[in-house]
């Protein structure tokens, strides 16, 4: 009899563990959201801020696939022996200060978002549709971001292709502003980063969510019955699967931004005919595979530590964060 229930317990399990009191959505307010703000900033700019060295190599493997063809450890090597360990650093402010922002945007965003639409679809609802709120509340969140992390992306790319172009973060600002102007000089990347972004964002997210609750139903345990250290183990081991999906799905679209962000890359068109010119150039195989490697490596870890940094962060500021559920377990 105790081996049927275990079975009824292991069939039943995913919706079991979704299933609680209904939720006091009164308690996610704006100290709520200020804190997966503050959260997702941190998360987002200590994380692209430790993998700087692999973005740099990855930017310039994408940039100049003639001269860095030897891989990532050759890129490191090639890098290193003709700049200097320095040059692994370059960019790392406008890294660190965009992804602090975005990040902000980001997890703040998506809490918002999901919560919201869990509270106006009734919980039942949401929780049968809870993989189409992650999506939509990622790309939506991911849209407002992107507009203050452009500029910044365009600051970071342009000093990696040229780190003679200025000495500073200010300094690439103001000779972007004063040479280009701000749409050409900030925001000709905007479309590509969109375009890599938001896709990026929606599987994230999604993948990430799946990913938790299958690693749950492996262990036949609920969030709330396992320890801080095992949650965080869950938060890194599915963020390592979304990162490497959302890498793949999103790479063409980096590629191509840091190419765009590259002076006179595409001619001297408009934005979209640059692109359009990059593209026929590089061809769309190279586009879809120029620094994968490196990109799966950088963002399988960073995705992983974000997640787990975010979790921590959250629990040490006293927030209990949001979990779809099915009130009336009828599945």
């Amino acid at each position: 009899e105790a081996r049927k229930s275990d079975c009824r317990v292991g069939r039943r399990f995913l919706p079991d563990l979704a299933i609680m009191a209904p939720t006091d959505f009164s308690k996610f307010d704006m100290t709520y959201y200020t804190k997966s703000a503050l959260a997702g900033g941190i998360c987002c700019g200590l994380t692209h801020g430790a993998v700087c060295p692999v973005d740099v190599v990855k930017t310039r493997i994408q940039l100049e696939p003639t001269k860095y063809n030897r891989g990532l450890v050759g890129g490191f090597k090639q890098v290193i022996a003709e700049e200097g360990v320095g040059a692994l650093a370059t960019g790392l402010g406008a890294t660190g200060v965009g992804y602090f922002i975005q990040g902000w945007f980001k997890f703040g965003g998506v809490e918002f978002f999901k919560i919201q639409a869990a509270s106006a679809m009734g919980e039942q609802k949401a929780w049968d549709n809870r993989t189409a709120i992650y999506l939509g509340a990622a790309a939506g969140a991911e849209f407002i971001a992107d507009i203050f992390l452009c500029p910044l992306e365009a600051c970071r790319i342009r000093s990696v292709s040229d780190p003679t172009y200025a000495s500073s973060l200010p300094g690439v600002a103001g000779r972007l502003l004063k040479e280009e102007g701000v749409v050409r000089g900030f925001y000709s990347g905007f479309g590509p980063i969109l375009f890599k972004q938001i896709p990026y964002t929606m599987a994230k997210f999604a993948v990430q969510g799946r990913a938790a609750e299958a690693i749950y139903q492996s262990m036949n345990k609920k969030p709330t019955d396992c320890t801080a250290l095992v949650n965080t183990g869950v938060s890194l081991s599915s963020g390592v699967v979304a990162g490497v999906v959302s890498a793949i799905i999103s790479h063409p679209a980096d590629t191509l931004l840091s190419k765009v962000n590259k002076a006179g890359a595409g001619g001297d068109g408009s934005i979209p005919s640059r692109m359009m010119n990059i593209t026929k150039e590089t061809g769309v195989v190279k586009l879809c595979t120029q620094g994968l490697g490196a990109r799966c490596v950088m963002i399988g870890t960073l995705t992983a530590l974000q997640f787990g940094i975010f979790d921590t962060i959250m629990r040490s500021l006293g927030a209990e964060k949001f979990h779809f559920h099915a009130p009336g377990g009828g599945h």
